[in-house]
Parts: structure tokens; C-alpha cells; sequence
């Protein structure tokens, strides 16, 4: 995992609710691997051997490979889901709102790129009971999404025909900068959040009140 994805000291700040240790250095090390060579192409050995453990180790803390992808899958979706909604909550007009939503999340998106890509492009890799638990977090995140639109159309600060349309494309522009963020690049997290939150306004048709 890139040093972008670490606390000072080279601590994961990701997964700190994963516990016990082990179960944490898996679920890490899976992250990487899925990262790097894709859920289908990764084997539970690759991923114990990241860990400094054996095979069989990996099974004490996970029954299957999908269910370490389906714990990684969780976490981030219910971090995304917590970044929308306390933008959503704060004090403020709703082009406020939407600008500090797609900074925050843009800007989780492009410092855990890793572990983002894993979280948002590997879906399909996932069981049906699996898959419709993190289809309906995902509900929940464009839902908060359409709320901030709605608003600020109300309000008369968005022209905005379409807030559901506009939602989708929105959350994709942002999630998109998993795939394609470099470390080092010019542009470091927060500089990509706030280029992308200025971007969106000027999408939805930003109108200052005066």
C-alpha cells in the first residue's frame, strides 16, 4: 500500500475497527493485492504471503476470499457514505454543502486511491447477498447526493433539470480519480478535491445569492 494510504509511522488509518491485529494485516494485504493484480487474479497464498503468514493462517480470521473482499468493500462504502452525509449535516447553503461533499470525497478517493479502487471497481467480484448489501450503501450515498441538488435547486442556487442524472454523473467524475491518481503527480489530494469541487458547482449551473 503507498505511503499516500498511511498514517505517520506507516500505520494504516483505514482499518483501524478490523481487529485482531492479524485479521487487520490480511485485510491490508489484500488490499494491495486486489489493487495490483485485480480480485480474480489474486490467490489466498498471494494475500497470506503479503501478510508474513500461511495459508492457512488466512482461514483462522476469513472463511473465503469474498469475505475479505466484502469486509473491504463495507468499510469504505460506510466511510464514503459518512464523508456525504456529514457534508450533508453541516451548517450552510447547499453549494456549500455540495462543495465540501465532493472535496471530501474526492479527496478520500485520491489518498486511498488503493484501497478506493478495490472499494468501487470491484463490485462485481462479490456473492449476491454481498453485492445487494453494498448496492444499497450505495443507494443511500447517491440519495445524499440528490438531497444537497434538490436543495440548492429549491433554494435557486443550482439549475439542475435532472438532480438523479446529475447525481450519477457527479459520483462517477469523483470516483473515477481512484484509477487514474499518482502520488506523484501535481497535484496532491486536496488540491484534486478542491479543483473537482469548483468543477461540479460550474456542472450544476452555480448561481451566488445575493
Amino acid at each position: 500500500m503507498s505511503t499516500a494510504e498511511q498514517a505517520p509511522g506507516g500505520e494504516d488509518v483505514t482499518w483501524g475497527e478490523v481487529a485482531p491485529e492479524a485479521a487487520r494485516r490480511l485485510l491490508v494485504a489484500a488490499v494491495e493485492a486486489f489493487a495490483e493484480r485485480g480480485y480474480h487474479a489474486t490467490t489466498t497464498r498471494d494475500i497470506a504471503g503479503r501478510a508474513g503468514m500461511s495459508p492457512a493462517a488466512l482461514y483462522i480470521h476469513y472463511k473465503t476470499k469474498e469475505e475479505l473482499l466484502h469486509r473491504i468493500s463495507r468499510i469504505g462504502h460506510d466511510k464514503a457514505l459518512e464523508i456525504l452525509r456529514g457534508a450533508e449535516r453541516r451548517e450552510g447553503p447547499p453549494s456549500d454543502r455540495l462543495a465540501d461533499a465532493v472535496r471530501s470525497f474526492v479527496g478520500w478517493h485520491a489518498e486511498r486511491h488503493a484501497t478506493a479502487r478495490v472499494v468501487q471497481y470491484e463490485l462485481d467480484a462479490l456473492g449476491p447477498e454481498h453485492r445487494a448489501e453494498i448496492v444499497e450503501l450505495r443507494r443511500e450515498t447517491e440519495a445524499t447526493v440528490v438531497r444537497i441538488l434538490e436543495e440548492g435547486v429549491a433554494a435557486g442556487e443550482f439549475d439542475v433539470a435532472d438532480p438523479a442524472g446529475t447525481t450519477v454523473a457527479v459520483l462517477s467524475l469523483c470516483i473515477d480519480v481512484a484509477r487514474w491518481f499518482n502520488v506523484q503527480g501535481r497535484r496532491t489530494p486536496d488540491e484534486v478535491g478542491a479543483f473537482y469541487a469548483d468543477l461540479v458547482l460550474r456542472m450544476v449551473g452555480y448561481r451566488a445569492q445575493k
